[in-house]
């Protein structure tokens, strides 16, 4: 089965399941049902009936919008199929155990504060979504991935001696950025509703870790700026130039660029693991850099084949006679 036809069929089956099960248990759950949890387990926030079915059911359905999407896109890599499929199986069996686990906990109930909700439950969700997701991602990996594109050698530069170069790009995300940009409003927003005691504490507390989250997240992935110097490679992140990687000339033993999308690579901001990690930001070329241990690191940049020769030179210029 292909993702275009899993989508249409996995959606509104969860979504029935969500709907069905609270329906099917009604007169046995209070209203309002507790919906969030503190320390010990003790219940801390809750929702009307209504409401609570129906976050569950929103939630749902902004991932499952996000998986059509990314099926009609296309997914013609493996890395991204395997995401995807992961995606669609791990977030299922999540959102309906955790549903399960809500009803479990609120079931017989006299009132929401006798909610009594068991600890092993949220785990046991956690390892069949975590176990759901890599068996899904491993049986809809599909092919292998054809070869990458060609990489492009960059020109040869030739440096004059005691010459202090230096190379500098830039790109953003207007995406990434307008992610943050909305979580700056909706934190600043909650954080005056609270002010004014239109928002409880116990509402805003349940929100606020996820908007800083959004927040932090747009803002350190959604710009990166190259800088090439005798010193190596810098990578500066976000509007204000941090966090900051820094790989020294020596690390690197040669530069090129080469055209990536991110299907290519499973997505946007930083994908893979340490030593084969690229920093997606948009599709084009990006700057490669080889280490001398092995591994790669890219960025996708502007310009990046100059990027790739000025320190294709400046290793050569470091070599020894």
């Amino acid at each position: 089965m292909t993702p275009r036809r899993a989508a249409p069929i996995v959606g509104p089956a969860v979504t029935a399941v969500l709907v069905a099960l609270p329906l099917a248990l009604r007169d046995r759950l209070p209203d309002p049902m507790a919906t969030h949890w503190g320390p010990g387990n003790v219940p801390d926030g809750s929702m009307a009936f209504p409401v609570a079915v129906g976050m569950q059911v929103a939630v749902w359905g902004l991932i499952w919008l996000g998986l059509v999407v990314a099926a009609l896109r296309g997914l013609d890599r493996r890395m991204s199929r395997v995401s995807w499929w992961g995606s669609l199986a791990g977030m299922s069996v999540f959102v309906i155990g955790m549903g399960v686990t809500s009803l479990l906990a609120n079931l017989d109930a006299p009132t929401w504060r006798a909610a009594a909700l068991d600890g092993r439950h949220v785990l046991t969700v956690l390892a069949a979504g975590l176990a759901a997701a890599g068996l899904a991602g491993y049986l809809g990996r599909g092919a292998p991935d054809p070869a990458a594109g060609p990489r492009a050698e960059p020109p040869v530069l030739h440096l004059r001696g005691g010459e202090r170069v230096v190379w500098v790009s830039h790109v953003s995300n207007p995406w990434l950025v307008l992610l943050g940009v909305g979580a700056a409003v909706v934190l600043t927003v909650l954080l005056v509703l609270q002010m004014f005691g239109v928002v409880s504490g116990v509402a805003a507390g349940a929100v606020l870790p996820v908007v800083v989250l959004v927040l932090a997240l747009g803002l350190l992935t959604s710009s990166v700026t190259a800088r090439v110097t005798a010193d190596g490679l810098t990578l500066l992140f976000g509007p204000f130039g941090w966090p900051l990687r820094r790989i020294p000339l020596s690390r690197i033993e040669r530069a090129w660029s080469q055209p990536r999308r991110p299907a290519d690579v499973g997505g946007w901001g930083v994908r893979g693991l340490p030593g084969r990690a690229t920093i997606m930001l948009r599709a084009g070329d990006c700057l490669v850099v080889g280490y001398r241990g092995g591994g790669t690191l890219a960025v996708s940049i502007d310009d990046a084949e100059r990027g790739a020769a000025l320190l294709n030179a400046l290793i050569a210029e470091r070599a020894p006679a």
